[in-house]
């Protein structure tokens, strides 16, 4: 390549460097500049702790990172205290002190595994700030009190220049985010239901739902992060998690349209009538941004009028017509008001009374909490502490403290995945290919680098250039191990020391560290992905058994939001789960259709007849004993014919009135539970 064209080549390449990115890895290097200074000039004992908590707690987006900083820097504060009062009680008794702080740790990684919200990194801070504050100290614990009062000044020094510079700069916020992330739902939702009403269903069906549902439960963590945003927000926490609440109706009502749509083919040949209006709902999903808001009430009324019309002759194929307009008409009005909302996202003084009214009937989306997988993750990570403790003291390593501070800071980062190992990989691939670099900076600049500026701008390329990668979705994993490979191994000490052996020594403990890991990982966590998932599984159907009990209170809202964060969880994990089995056969969008149709059914109880409402009561009861027997067995054990008599008699009571809402539920708890039996006979309506 000649000069003249690489000079043409480099202004394009600098134009593809996506600004923002920029912004952030310059606002978090202005940080790291910053909090180095202050650190040399208040004779800080280890500045580079200092530095590598700027990069470990600033995140891209304001909103995210400033609940995060505020969590971290009170697990900071408890992690101190806990150290302060562990060491110096047992130091005659380092078993004893071990077992305690593996105990701590493993505490703290079960509330924050637990949590799941940005209040789960005071949880995390907690437990690996014990334990790197802890561990270099065990064999001398004299001075843990002076060493530990340092290392917080350090990490809140930190903190606060993080936030400083954060808030002068203003890295983009998490609004325009959450209206991105809703507007693709909306999209995507759209074309996935296009697609499911033109025959192809079944597959689309598993395609798309974990993305579907992964989307609406990641809209709730973001809501969390609102009140932070560190720009004058217009959407509100409250306006956010009421389209969230909306946006989750969607996913049902448009899987119950594609399979009443499916059952309805495979009776006859659609009328018609009902073709055309299919077809019409189809292409009014193919239109574009504003287009079918402006339709869209009009299509809906046409399903109710068929629905309506059809209804009045109840054989089960209009009863199935019935339900299909019904649904396609919720979904439609589901899908007019999630684009209404998301288009006023922005407008706060439109958005003040409605977010108000809604805000308050719900204050939280719910999250579905598994305290066994909770459990787990703390007693693996407690366990790992102990083996790395126990290899340190048995071999005798000088640097095994600082193996085990590594181990216990990967083990406590990395603890919420089912599987880390491979994330662990690309942590130690990153680290490899950062020693080259450090070594570099070590051994050849940083000698002829003379005082606080220069350092700061022999700095700046490597800083500034991981910091674009951090700021990177598909690459900010490999950030981190980056970020701690290059600055523990310079030290930043206020007098330079380059030596060959310390370099060597400090690799080699963060190398075994990361290895250390990854072995306990792949001992006790690596075959955990499936079990979960059938663990969430279980977890969701005795919540429906739990539902359909006609003697429980129930939260139609608030079980809805938990079955919605369950499917996206239980998804994810059957997307890289292998084998064809029971875990794969579980359909949560159905268990999700029948939990929905049991709400409609309990709703409309009060008001029926007492023969009628004790009908419905087995109907309840049969489907409570199904979920609890699928729940106790962790399969989905098919539906027994005693409980598909139950439901047709139910629906064969309920004909002489067809607009009730409990006959469409009845209907489509039976298209879900038994799609393949044939119609049922209308003995008393015929």
């Amino acid at each position: 390549m000649s000069a003249t064209t690489r000079a043409a080549t480099l202004p394009r390449t600098l134009f593809l460097l996506d600004p923002q990115k920029l912004l952030f890895s310059l606002s978090s290097f202005i940080a790291a500049a910053l909090t180095l200074g202050i650190a040399f000039e208040a004779s800080l004992p280890r500045p580079w702790w200092a530095l590598l908590t700027v990069y470990v707690t600033t995140q891209p987006m304001a909103g995210a990172f400033r609940p995060k900083i505020l969590y971290r820097l009170g697990g900071i504060l408890t992690g101190a205290t806990l150290s302060i009062v562990l060491v110096p009680n047992f130091q005659h008794a380092p078993e004893l002190l071990v077992l305690c702080m593996a105990a701590v740790t493993g505490v703290c990684i079960y509330l924050a595994v637990l949590d799941r919200t940005p209040r789960a990194f005071l949880f995390q801070m907690a437990a690996f700030s014990t334990a790197v504050i802890s561990f270099p100290y065990l064999d001398d614990p004299a001075d843990v009190f002076t060493t530990t009062i340092s290392r917080v000044e350090e990490m809140t020094v930190a903190i606060v220049c993080v936030t400083m510079v954060h808030g002068v700069l203003q890295p983009w916020s998490v609004t325009p985010v959450i209206h991105a992330r809703a507007r693709a739902f909306l999209a995507d939702a759209a074309r996935w239901t296009r697609d499911a009403l033109g025959q192809r269903h079944t597959r689309l069906e598993y395609e798309h739902r974990r993305k579907l549902a992964a989307d609406i439960a990641e809209l709730g963590m973001m809501a969390i992060h609102m009140p932070f945003d560190q720009r004058r927000a217009h959407a509100g926490r409250r306006m956010v998690l009421a389209l969230q609440k909306q946006l989750s109706t969607i996913l049902p009502l448009a899987s119950a349209a594609a399979n009443r749509l499916d059952m309805l083919s495979a009776l006859a040949p659609l009328a018609p009538e009902v073709g055309q209006l299919v077809d019409d709902v189809r292409h009014w999903l193919s239109q574009p941004g504003q287009a079918p808001c402006a339709t869209g009430s009009g299509l809906a009324a046409r399903c109710r009028h068929l629905a309506a019309r059809t209804a009045a002759r109840p054989s089960w194929s209009e009863l199935l017509l019935a339900s299909l307009c019904t649904r396609v008409a919720e979904f439609i009005d589901a899908q007019v008001e999630g684009i209404r909302l998301v288009d006023r996202l922005g407008d706060g003084d439109a958005w003040r009374d409605e977010a108000r009214a809604a805000g308050e009937r719900e204050k939280y989306f719910p999250l579905a909490r598994d305290h066994g997988l909770a459990a787990l993750a703390g007693v693996a990570t407690a366990t790992a502490i102990i083996l790395y403790c126990a290899v340190w003291i048995l071999l005798a390593w000088p640097a095994g403290s600082a193996t085990a501070a590594f181990a216990a800071l990967i083990t406590c980062s990395f603890a919420a995945q089912d599987d880390p190992a491979p994330v662990l990989g690309r942590y130690l691939g990153a680290t490899l290919i950062t020693f080259p670099l450090a070594a570099f900076y070590l051994f050849a600049v940083l000698p002829r680098v003379d005082g606080y500026a220069m350092l700061v701008v022999t700095l700046a390329p490597a800083l500034l250039a991981i910091g674009y990668v951090q700021a990177t979705p598909a690459l900010s994993a490999r950030a981190l191990p980056m970020f701690s490979c290059l600055i523990v191994a310079l030290g930043f000490l206020a007098r330079f020391q380059a030596d060959f052996a310390t370099f060597i020594n400090v690799g080699l403990a963060q190398m075994g560290g990361i290895i250390a890991t990854i072995a306990v990982a792949k001992l006790f966590r690596s075959v955990n992905v499936r079990w979960t998932a059938r663990r969430m599984l279980r977890e969701n159907w005795a919540e429906i058994s739990q539902l359909a009990l006609p003697s429980r209170p129930f939260r139609p809202v608030h079980w809805t939001g938990k079955a919605v964060d369950r499917l996206g969880q239980v998804a994810a994990r059957m997307a890289v789960a292998e084998g064809d089995d029971a875990l794969h056969a579980a359909d949560g969008l159905a268990d999700l259709r029948i939990g929905r149709n049991v709400i409609a059914i309990r709703r409309a109880m009060a008001g029926l007849p007492e023969a009628t409402q004790s009908t419905l009561r087995e109907v309840l009861e049969g489907i409570s004993a199904l979920f609890h027997a699928r729940s106790r067995k962790g399969e989905p054990l098919p539906a027994t014919r005693a409980l598909l008599a139950h439901i047709d008699a139910a629906i064969d009571t309920l004909a002489s009135e067809p607009n009730h809402p409990a006959l469409l539920a009845l209907v489509g708890m039976r298209c879900n539970l038994y799609p393949g039996a044939p119609p049922p006979r209308m003995t008393g309506h015929a």
